[in-house]
């Protein structure tokens, strides 16, 4: 009998489900996947400006149901609750994969000026933390600057789209002309940097989650009994 890898996906944005499906799909062909979605965990970090105590209980919950379910797998597509995927691996014997290891390794192997952008203070410092632990185990030293688009998450949620992409557009452009590299913390802004691309001697730019999903196929296999 042929039976397809099983990944479960915890989601912080309902409308990433589609999306991280498709990518995932196209690294692992016929793989199956459970989603996810608890927008609490997002919010209540947002909140206390920091991952707090029950989203990371909720977290290994999450994870600890994966592995119950049959999954091989869980991957965390939300940056700003990363390091809390990491602690839950500790209660589990899945691997708990955080969607934004693969970019940060890529980036220290890029260049020796890493410029990171987020939105959010709660994303900003766990996504330049994992680009500092990459650079560890990569033995090298590099140059990391940390930039948030100050009120664009603001705008966004306010349903000003224009005024959410012109506030990251003006912190990209001041991390970019002393970056070799751009790592954007949270998915959402891939779409306002696609823009800038075709600049001559500008920065390679770096998402998460077509990176991310590099890593299935290391720890996802197809079973057949």
């Amino acid at each position: 009998m042929n039976h397809s890898p099983v990944l479960a996906m915890l989601h912080t944005v309902p409308g990433l489900v589609t999306e991280m499906e498709s990518l995932a799909a196209d690294v692992v062909p016929g793989l199956r996947v459970l989603h996810y979605v608890d927008e609490s965990l997002l919010r209540d970090t947002i909140a206390r400006g920091t991952t707090p105590g029950h989203v990371r209980r909720r977290l290994v919950d999450y994870a600890r149901y994966a592995e119950e379910s049959g999954a091989q797998a869980l991957m965390v597509s939300c940056s700003s609750i990363g390091e809390a995927a990491t602690a839950a691996r500790d209660f589990v014997s899945i691997p708990v994969l955080r969607i934004d290891t693969p970019m940060a390794d890529l980036a220290v192997a890029s260049g020796h000026r890493i410029g990171v952008l987020a939105t959010l203070s709660v994303t900003l410092g766990p996504t330049t933390r994992l680009v500092q632990e990459a650079a560890q185990r990569q033995d090298k030293w590099p140059l990391i600057s940390a930039r948030k688009a100050e009120g664009a998450f603001d705008a966004l949620r306010a349903g000003d789209r224009a005024l959410h992409d012109k506030l990251v557009l003006e912190a990209f452009a001041e991390l970019a002309g002393a970056s070799d590299v751009v790592v954007l913390a949270q998915a959402s802004m891939a779409r306002v940097i696609e823009q800038t691309q075709d600049e001559p001697g500008g920065p390679a730019v770096l998402t998460s989650p077509a990176s991310g999903m590099t890593q299935l196929s290391t720890v996802l296999r197809r079973k057949d009994s």
